[in-house]
């Protein structure tokens, strides 16, 4: 008999979706030439990346960072066919693997697009505050280097979820919109009610403080 658990608490799942839609403005924006709203996003992206970082301390039980963070010897059994059946309630593994990839890159990313300066019409707005080489590097790796290795990894991320729903029969979405998940154990259900939903709104408004101060202090 399945056993219907809450996986991902509210927070979690509009943290993933919000980031997705910003994401998918930011590249959008960014080829229409729209960098007003570049930059608003980039702004929103860091918010929800600090928030993330935040969350993976103070969360739900599968969303905090001591939920997936694996040894090499449990996901070299994983990727074996022996690992324990836990990780798969969660972020497996790989997935972890993923998840870490990705804040890391869309950290890089934002972080070089606030000391970015394209020459033309944009500049970052902690350009004023670095060298002429920083600014050079960080343009370089922010144009050319990060935004190809974040689509590489969106796109294995789709490659993933499309795997796990046509060889394994599980559907890695539905859980993220309505955050259960149908698991042939027991296991833990992450808490997600009124309270940590206004810890979330909390923590939520001082990522965005701290954003908007940064902002401040460099100026812009």
């Amino acid at each position: 008999m399945p056993h219907l658990v809450r996986i991902w608490d509210l927070p979690t799942r509009l943290f993933h979706w919000l980031l997705a839609l910003c994401v998918i403005g930011l590249v959008t924006s960014a080829q229409l030439g729209y960098m007003e709203w570049h930059f608003r996003l980039g702004y929103a992206v860091l918010t929800l990346l600090v928030f993330r970082l935040l969350w993976g301390l103070f969360g739900g039980r599968w969303s905090r960072f001591v939920a997936f963070i694996y040894s090499p010897l449990s996901l070299w059994r994983y990727l074996r066919g022996r690992g324990d059946p836990l990780h798969a309630v969660g972020h497996t593994p790989t997935g972890a693997l993923s998840v870490f990839a990705l804040l890391f890159f869309l950290l890089a990313q934002v972080g070089t697009g606030l000391f970015s300066d394209d020459e033309i019409s944009a500049s970052g707005p902690l350009t004023r505050l670095a060298s002429s080489d920083l600014v050079s590097l960080a343009s370089w790796y922010h144009s050319e280097v990060g935004k190809r290795v974040l689509i590489v990894l969106v796109i294995l991320h789709i490659v993933a979820i499309l795997y796990y729903l046509w060889r394994k029969r599980q559907n890695l979405v539905r859980p993220m919109l309505t955050g259960d998940k149908e698991l042939a154990q027991p296991a833990p259900a992450s808490r997600d009610d009124a309270r940590t939903r206004l810890l979330a709104a909390v923590l939520l408004l001082l990522s965005a403080a701290a954003v908007t101060l940064l902002l401040w202090l460099a100026g812009a």
